[in-house]
């Protein structure tokens, strides 16, 4: 009864918009509606200017690793030798350093560095960077080695006057899970780029036209908030992303594009008709969208009529745009897709929440998310949840390298490692207490984890890299945080003092986490993240 009743009002509602709209719509000779051309609802900015969609910038480096105890090499082309020598200075301690010395240790390595910037990219933005040894290096291995900081510039422009765009600096992550020969040349820093500064749009006209710039200029001030826009020259119109658009960058700048410059009551009412119509019967339901939120809370009243559409894409659609808009009429619309397990559309309406929702009520519902059947729901939950700093995700820092964190309201009983982004091991369903018999150890062999029989507690060793002897033992409890803490902490700086942890790198770690996992050693699934994505626009 309710899902008829929804319907009809959907049948309404439409009927409704062609009633309004019907003035401005001519029957064809197949007796269907057609809408008003284009032209005559007024010009839209992407009509008579360029707003330039922004991609992927690929950008490249030189840099340094360190901490490579006998595995680097001093091989380094002049050209790129001349380059660190300028740029190392401004990143080491205030004192005398011998720079040849440091190139040529066999401590360390020279790199090179590629990454990808996000499309639209924000000043401080994480992003993973590959680093490689050079060709021809007899360096073996950059395993355990740290990045000292490094600038990126565009791919090319290398030894050019060309701007940094990000900078670079951490521990290298060397993947070794599902792999049997791991490449200890080359690896990632994870979530180590840092973005220079803010991507600046610009709007571009084919001629020069003082009153067009200054129409453009004025109409995205008034639409966007003041200071969205500043007219350049008389050809371009500089903008920027409104705060309440950074988490939605891509989906503004197609906004101006569909942002229309003449304002009148008519037009207005002209233009959601025809938009709203297109929503809901036409294939241009994203461009319809689009348009819809640029004209801005006009729209409102007629989007509404969509909430009870009986086509889900169209009532994801309608609310999602709503709630953009400030009117929270779409969020139950919204939650009731994102809860629907049987939805196709679910992720896409719970991502419209976290954007668009008041923040206690997305917070609530991915709370309701982490308890889902769908591992790839909850940890699109736990995701959000961490970038709201929620209460639900408890975080510690291990050393330098990488995080411990705790999501104790969830049914999964599951440890997830990420591969790009912050180095994390999260604990779904947290505490873990591991078997009481024990033992594993790191892919080379230089770690070990042991528990004999009747054992009250768990044995941490690690050799030393550049001379005989261990470090540790260094005994925890069974507690698998406690037991990854011990593992990542710095060790002591003197050989008298008692470690407190055994420094052991990220990429190690996980693979020792993943091992208790696998030999049920741990009642837990392994859920491993996925590799950093640099391949679609980087070439090896």
């Amino acid at each position: 009864m309710r899902a008829h009743y929804g319907k009809l009002l959907y049948l309404v509602g439409v009927l409704l918009v062609c009633v309004f709209a019907g003035c401005r719509h001519k029957e064809s000779a197949a007796g269907s509606m057609e809408l008003v051309p284009e032209s005559k609802l007024g010009t839209r900015i992407g009509s008579v200017a360029r707003v330039a969609a922004p991609g992927p910038v690929a950008v490249e480096g030189f840099g340094l690793v360190g901490g490579l105890s006998g595995t680097g090499s001093g091989d380094c082309p002049p050209a790129v030798r001349d380059y660190l020598k300028r740029y190392i200075p401004t990143q080491l301690p205030a004192g005398g350093y011998d720079l040849d010395k440091l190139i040529d240790s066999k401590n360390t390595a020279v790199v090179r560095l590629e990454a990808v910037l996000p499309a639209a990219a924000l000043q401080n933005e994480r992003f993973d960077v590959r680093v490689s040894l050079l060709p021809g290096s007899e360096a073996t291995s950059l395993h355990g080695g740290w990045l000292y900081k490094a600038d990126l510039m565009p791919a090319g422009s290398l030894g050019a006057a060309a701007r940094t765009r990000a900078t670079v600096e951490g521990p290298v992550f060397i993947n070794m899970i599902g792999v049997s020969q791991p490449d200890l040349r080359e690896g990632y820093i994870l979530g180590g780029g840092r973005v220079a500064r803010d991507y600046q749009g610009v709007v571009s006209l084919g001629k020069t036209d003082y009153l067009l710039a200054s129409g453009i200029r004025n109409r995205l001030n008034d639409r966007y908030g003041p200071g969205t826009a500043e007219a350049l020259s008389p050809t371009a119109i500089g903008f920027r992303i409104p705060a309440e658009y950074r988490r939605r960058r891509l989906r503004f700048i197609a906004m101006i594009g569909a942002t229309y410059l003449d304002q009148t009551r008519e037009l207005i009412d002209a233009r959601t008709n025809a938009l709203v119509h297109q929503l809901a019967v036409s294939d241009k339901k994203e461009d319809s969208e689009i348009a819809l939120e640029a004209l801005g809370r006009e729209s409102l009243a007629k989007l509404a009529g969509l909430l009870n559409a009986s086509d889900e894409e169209v009532r994801l659609r309608a609310a999602r745009c709503m709630l953009n808009l400030g009117d929270d009429r779409g969020f139950e619309t919204l939650r009731e897709t994102a809860l629907d397990a049987k939805s196709q559309r679910r992720m896409e309406a719970f991502d419209a929440l976290v954007v668009g929702a008041e923040r206690d009520d997305a917070a609530a519902l991915a709370q309701r998310l982490l308890r889902d059947s769908d591992p790839a729901v909850v940890l699109a939950a736990y995701e959000r949840l961490r970038d709201m700093n929620d209460p639900a995700v408890m975080q510690e820092r291990v050393g330098r390298s990488f995080y411990i964190e705790h999501v104790a309201q969830t049914d999964h009983k599951a440890i997830y490692v990420t591969r790009s982004g912050d180095p994390r091991i999260v604990l779904f369903g947290a505490p873990f207490t591991c078997r009481r018999d024990l033992f594993v150890e790191s892919t080379d062999g230089m770690v070990m984890m042991n528990s004999r029989p009747g054992q009250e507690y768990v044995s941490l060793i690690r050799r030393h890299s550049t001379r005989p002897g261990v470090i540790g033992p260094l005994n925890t409890g069974f507690d698998l945080a406690e037991i990854i803490r011990a593992l990542g902490a710095e060790s002591g700086q003197s050989k008298e003092a008692s470690p407190a942890g055994l420094d052991v790198s990220y990429s190690d770690v996980i693979v020792l986490v993943q091992q208790l996992a696998a030999k049920g050693m741990v009642t837990a699934q392994f859920w491993a993240g996925p590799l950093p994505k640099l391949g679609l626009i980087i070439k090896k």
